[in-house]
C-alpha cells in the first residue's frame, strides 16, 4: 500500500527555522537591559557584560548537546526542549535576581537560557541544510537571518516598552512568556526530511563545491581533520571581531564620530539589521562564488573598511555606513558556515559537527567582552 504521508514543504521548514531563531535572538537585545540593571543594582559594566558573555558561551555547549541529540530523534523535540531552556531561564532571571542578585542571573539567563540558544540554533540550521541540498548557502542563510533580525524586532516594540512600564525584572518574566509560546508554535514544525530526500529536477555535482568527496565523517573522525580546526579559527575570528563591534558600536560612535547619545543608541538597530541581511546575503553568494571565496571576501572586506574608518570614519554618516558594512560582513560568517560544513563533512551527523564548529562562538563570547574591557 501506498504512503499516505506527504511530504512537508520545504519553504515551510525554513520560515518556522528562521521564526524559532528569531526568539532566541533577542539575546542580541541584550544591551536594552544594561543599564536599567546597573541603575537597580548599582553593578558596573564588566558585571552586566558577562550575563551576556555567559550566554553565548553556553550556547555552544548547548549546539554540541543539542547537534548530537537531533542527529538520533530529529529537531522537533530538541528545539522544543530548547526553547523551554531559554524560556525558562528568562522567567527564572526575572522571578529572582532581585533576591539573589548576578550569580542568579548567571545562572537563570547565562548558563540554563545559553543551552537553550545552542539547542534552537543548531536544529534549525542543520535541518533546513537537508532540505535545501541544492542550495545550501541560501536556506541556511535564511534561517540564521532570523536570529540576526530578533534584537531588531523585539528590542524596540517588545522590550523596551515593558521596561518602561513594569521594569527589568518583570520584562524578563514577560518576554520569557512570549519567546515561549511563540517558540513552541514555531518548534512543532520542524522535521527532517524523508530517507532519501532529493530535490525535484535537481541532479548533484559529483562533487560538491569546497568537498572531495560524498563521505559523511563522524564526529570522531572530525577532530582528525585540518578542516576542522580551520573552520572554527575562522568563525572565532570572525565572532571574536563582530562581538567586540557590537558591544562598543554606540560608545565608539559618541567618542569617534560626535554622535549624541540617542542617535548611537539608534545605531543598534540599525546594525541589527545588517547583521540579519548579512546572513542571507552572503550565504546566497557562496551558492554562487564557492564557500571559500566568500569567505574571503567577508574578511577582505573587512579589513579595508576597518582601515578606512581609521581615516574617514569621524563623521557619524560614515561611522554608520562602515559599521553597517561590518555587520553585514559578520552576519554572513553565520550565514556561509553551516553550508561549508555540510559540504566538508556531509550531512548524515551535520548536528554534533557542526555544534562543534560552533564552540568557536561559545569561546569568542568570552574573549569578545575581554577584548572589549
Amino acid at each position: 500500500m501506498a504512503s499516505s504521508t506527504k511530504t512537508p514543504n520545504r519553504w515551510l521548514m525554513a520560515v518556522a527555522g528562521a521564526a524559532v531563531n528569531m526568539t532566541i535572538g533577542t539575546v542580541y537585545a541584550w544591551s536594552v537591559h544594561v543599564k536599567p540593571l546597573e541603575t537597580i543594582f548599582g553593578w558596573n559594566a564588566t558585571t552586566t557584560s558577562w550575563a551576556f558573555a555567559l550566554a553565548i558561551f553556553f550556547l555552544g555547549v548547548g549546539a554540541v548537546i543539542g547537534g548530537r541529540w537531533q542527529d538520533r530523534v530529529g529537531p522537533r523535540t530538541v528545539t522544543i526542549a530548547g526553547v523551554i531552556f531559554w524560556s525558562v531561564g528568562n522567567i527564572l532571571a526575572g522571578l529572582g535576581t532581585g533576591a539573589l542578585n548576578w550569580p542568579w542571573l548567571y545562572l537563570t539567563y547565562g548558563v540554563i537560557g545559553g543551552l537553550g540558544l545552542g539547542m534552537v540554533y543548531i536544529c534549525a540550521v542543520t535541518m533546513v541544510t537537508k532540505w535545501f541540498p541544492d542550495r545550501r548557502g541560501f536556506a541556511s542563510g535564511f534561517v540564521v537571518m532570523g536570529f540576526g533580525l530578533g534584537a531588531f524586532v523585539f528590542a524596540r516594540p517588545v522590550l523596551n516598552p515593558l521596561i518602561r512600564s513594569v521594569g527589568v525584572l518583570h520584562t524578563f518574566l514577560y518576554a520569557g512568556i512570549i519567546y515561549l509560546i511563540i517558540g513552541l508554535i514555531f518548534a512543532s514544525i520542524l522535521r527532517n526530511p524523508p530517507e532519501g530526500y532529493t530535490v525535484p529536477g535537481w541532479t548533484p555535482p559529483a562533487v560538491q563545491p569546497s568537498r572531495s568527496s560524498g563521505y559523511d565523517f563522524t564526529p570522531e573522525e572530525l577532530f582528525g581533520r585540518w578542516q576542522f580546526y580551520a573552520l572554527w579559527g575562522m568563525l572565532f575570528l570572525n565572532v571574536t571581531a563582530g562581538i567586540f563591534v557590537i558591544s562598543q558600536a554606540a560608545p565608539m560612535g559618541v567618542e569617534l564620530a560626535g554622535m549624541t547619545p540617542v542617535a548611537a543608541a539608534g545605531l543598534v538597530s540599525i546594525m541589527s539589521i545588517f547583521n540579519g541581511i548579512g546572513r542571507w546575503f552572503w550565504g546566497a553568494v557562496s551558492d554562487r562564488i564557492g564557500r571559500r571565496w566568500a569567505y574571503g571576501l567577508i574578511y577582505g572586506v573587512q579589513v579595508v573598511v576597518f582601515l578606512v574608518l581609521n581615516v574617514t570614519g569621524h563623521s557619524p554618516s560614515a561611522f554608520l555606513v562602515l559599521f553597517s558594512i561590518v555587520l553585514l560582513c559578520y552576519g554572513g560568517g553565520f550565514g556561509t558556515m553551516p553550508s561549508f560544513t555540510a559540504d566538508y563533512f556531509g550531512v548524515k551527523y551535520m548536528g554534533v559537527n557542526y555544534g562543534w564548529v560552533l564552540t568557536a562562538w561559545g569561546v569568542a563570547g568570552l574573549a569578545g567582552p575581554l577584548f572589549g574591557s
